[in-house]
Parts: structure tokens; sequence; C-alpha cells
């Protein structure tokens, strides 16, 4: 069984669907989807959808594009709701500098203070980074004192590199569709990370993996994702199975949730 560790069934693309992912879960092979906010309707759509689906788990949290939106309402609906039952993180968190929809400045500072509210109310933290590993690094070491509950990088896109760097904050990768392109070239960085330290998602409607890109991207697909770690990593499908839903499980279950 797999656990597909960041979706947003919310999108228009698949809101409509959602019924029909959620029945057909156990036919594809999946025990779970985390639902992951990116602003304060996000997030509450999410538990929303936690609530009304059994297989279904939230993340809630301002997205760095969304960072200047970030206000006390915001702030204070995450710490109401971080105890939740369904609640697992507070996410997706973090850094765009490709983008820039936020000025830097804001985004390192909601970055800052969402590092804060987690720790606060002790949960871990999932990040998107995109273009801003420097900052984003000089932020957790900032803050590291604040990294209890742990640390998993959405999507992770970096080098194998930088993956020492992070390690030093002893943080979890999850992988997605990008790894099955064509021209993705990432062998070296599914190689570099640990057995213990990886994760997988779909981040659908984004990142459709080869062969459905060009289309919406839903959880079923993580299959492919596993698929083409085991044949990076030559071990079987099966074992990429069972690393990725005991690391899943470490991350985001060992608080009582």
């Amino acid at each position: 069984m797999i656990i597909d560790s960041h979706a947003h069934l919310g999108d228009e693309r698949l809101a409509d669907r959602t019924d029909e992912i959620s029945q057909n879960l156990l036919r594809d092979n999946l025990e779970s989807v985390f639902e992951v906010g990116y602003d304060l309707a996000s997030s509450q759509n999410a538990i929303r959808l936690a609530d009304s689906y059994d297989a279904i788990y939230a993340i809630i949290g301002t997205h760095p594009h969304d960072a200047k939106y970030y206000d006390d309402e915001s702030e204070n609906f995450y710490l109401a709701n971080a105890r939740h039952k369904k609640v697992l993180a507070i996410g997706e968190i973090g850094l765009d500098y490709f983008y820039d929809k936020s000025e830097r400045d804001v985004q390192r500072d909601v970055f800052a203070r969402q590092i804060e509210l987690a720790d606060k109310v002790g949960l871990p933290i999932a990040l998107h980074i995109r273009d801003a590993y420097g900052d984003a690094i000089d932020i957790l070491q900032a803050h590291r004192d604040k990294l209890n509950c742990g640390v998993l990088l959405h999507c992770y896109c970096g080098s194998a590199e930088m993956i020492k760097r992070f390690d030093k904050f002893d943080c979890y990768y999850a992988l997605g569709g990008a790894i099955t392109f064509k021209n993705a070239k990432k062998d070296d960085v599914v190689k570099a990370i640990r057995q213990d330290r990886l994760l997988v998602e779909t981040d659908c409607p984004y990142m459709t993996p080869v062969p459905f890109r060009g289309q919406p991207n839903e959880p079923k697909y993580v299959t492919l994702v596993v698929q083409k770690i085991a044949e990076i990593k030559g071990v079987d499908r099966e074992e990429i199975e069972r690393l990725t839903l005991e690391n899943t499980k470490r991350l985001f279950f060992k608080y009582g949730k």
C-alpha cells in the first residue's frame, strides 16, 4: 500500500471527482491521501475533506505564493485546528523565488512564523522550496530549536549535494512525477536520499508522471513514481512501497493522530 503524501483534490480539475477518487483508493493500492492547504480557504477545505472521507487527511498552512495574505485570521485558524484529529502538519510553507508572487522579505517572515507555529502545536512542517535553498537553509538554521517534530521537503527538486545540507536538519524528502520526465536526470538525487527518509507524492493535479503527462494528475498515479524509484534503486517495487509507507507514518502519525 502507498500513501500519497501531497495532493490538492480541492483543485477545480479534481474537486467534482473526490467521491470517485476516494472510493477507488483501495483498488488503486492507496492507503490514504494527504490534502494540502496553501492558504486559509484551501486549508479550511482540506479539513472539510478530511472530515468527509476516512482515507483523507489534512495539512494546513500558507504557501509562499500567498504569504502576502497571511494574517491573524489565518494564524488563529491554524492554531485552533492544529489539534484536529486528522490534521497532520503545517504546510505547505516555505519560499518560492521562481515566481516571486509575494515579496521575498514577506515570504521569509511568514515562513519563520509558521515554523514557530508548528513547534508551538507540535506538528511537522511540509516545505515548498523553489530557487531559494540558501535562504531556506538559513531560516531553518536560525530556527533549529523549533524543528522538533520533523521537516519534509515536498516535491524535492534540488541536487544530491544539497541533500547533505538538509540532512543536518534530519529532513524527509518527497518525490513525485517529475522524476519520470525524460529530461529529469534525477537518478543521483533518488540514490542520495536515505532509505528511511524517502516519501512519495503526486502534488495532483500538477506534475503528472509519464506516460500521462499533459493530463491532470491524480493519486492513483503515485504508483508510477514508486515504480520509477524502484527502477533507479534496482529493487522491487514492493520494497519502495514498504519503505515509503513506514517513513510517511513515522513522520506524520507519531504524535498520536
